[in-house]
């Protein structure tokens, strides 16, 4: 590979823009330059010039470094039957955010009632989620050309990253939040992204998502040729005895719950439960609609999710135009924007 001077200028604004859309306050975030991929280690100079490393084309996603993620719905609790598969390909931050979609549209939905109020959870933590994917992607071993496997079963998420573990880690270590870093210019850069708070914490931080949803602990296999961990599911359809009620969105809903038509050569299981609900963005507005304002305790408390996904959502819809904030630090409040009406002449 090689590369210019408007490929850099193109990363670097690729690598801002995912930051400032991750972080909380966006205008604290300071723009990537190349003497800053140069210290992180994805690029280097050889004679004088600029050179790509590896982690430059993963960042790229140019496949001079192949990185696919593979995602697969199946009947049961094995490999026998398909129900859908898809293939992700392309930049880390698209790989996350189509495989973190693809198991939100492929596992149950249900309503957590509290009183007289409706909380819509996902019943795995979507945080969790989120982690392990990010962590399959920047703790892979690219050496192993294997691809990460995310397979949805009706007992488990699974998720599979190639590569045994970096030398001095172990599964046990792991869990203890011990951190063993194989490719460092990655996570820089994931650091740098939002995609990762503190090195080793991220398992931790699943580990008492899970917990604190009332799942069975993850289940860690592996290490000397891969890593997989299992999320165990309910496997609820009807109703559960914390009052969650249950129902399956499958991927022929768009990511706003509305039913559409699929092009897909494979289709979902026959009699598949399928329950339409309104995405995280609708039901916030819908909260701001009847309410004066909102916290940023109310939209956790509406969307089951955590702080940080909470305040992803809320900073979409001021982008948007749907939302304003009030205030400032914990007085922070968030309303509904009011759409401007010209006078009548």
């Amino acid at each position: 590979m090689s590369v210019t001077e408007e490929d850099i200028e193109a990363l670097c604004a690729s690598l801002t823009k995912t930051a400032k859309d991750n972080a909380e306050d966006s205008a604290k975030v300071k723009t990537v330059t190349e003497k800053q991929l140069l210290q992180w280690g994805v690029l280097a100079k050889q004679d004088g010039q600029l050179v790509p490393t590896n982690a430059y084309a993963i960042l790229a996603g140019n496949e001079a470094v192949r990185s696919v993620v593979q995602c697969g719905v199946f009947k049961g609790t094995t490999k026998a039957v398909f129900v859908d598969r898809r293939e992700f390909a392309g930049t880390p931050q698209e790989l996350i955010e189509e495989s973190y979609q693809y198991v939100l549209r492929n596992i149950h939905m249900g309503a957590l009632f509290k009183g007289v109020y409706r909380q819509d959870v996902y019943e795995i933590p979507p945080d969790a989620i989120r982690e392990l994917i990010v962590n399959a992607i920047v703790h892979r071993s690219y050496i192993d050309h294997s691809n990460i496997q995310i397979a949805i079963y009706d007992n488990r998420l699974e998720i599979t990253s190639p590569g045994r573990l970096p030398m001095g880690q172990t599964i046990e270590r792991m869990k203890r939040g011990y951190s063993k870093i194989r490719n460092e210019a990655l996570a820089s850069a994931f650091e740098y992204m939002g995609y990762i708070e503190h090195w080793g914490s991220g398992i931790l931080r699943v580990m008492q998502e899970v917990r604190d949803a009332g799942l069975p602990e993850p289940e860690f296999l592996g290490g000397d040729t891969d890593l997989r961990i299992n999320i165990y599911r309910n496997g609820s359809e009807t109703g559960s005895d914390d009052g969650i009620v249950t129902g399956l969105r499958r991927d022929s809903l768009s990511d706003d719950g509305i039913m559409e038509g699929t092009t897909s050569k494979t289709s979902a299981a026959p009699n598949a439960a399928i329950a339409v609900v309104p995405s995280q963005k609708e039901r916030i507005l819908d909260a701001l609609r009847k309410n004066a304002s909102i916290s940023i305790s109310d939209a956790i408390r509406i969307l089951g999710v955590q702080e940080r996904q909470a305040q992803r959502i809320l900073k979409s819809l001021i982008e948007e135009g749907s939302a304003v904030k009030i205030g400032a630090a914990r007085a922070t409040r968030y309303a509904e924007a009011k759409k401007r009406t010209e006078p009548h002449e």
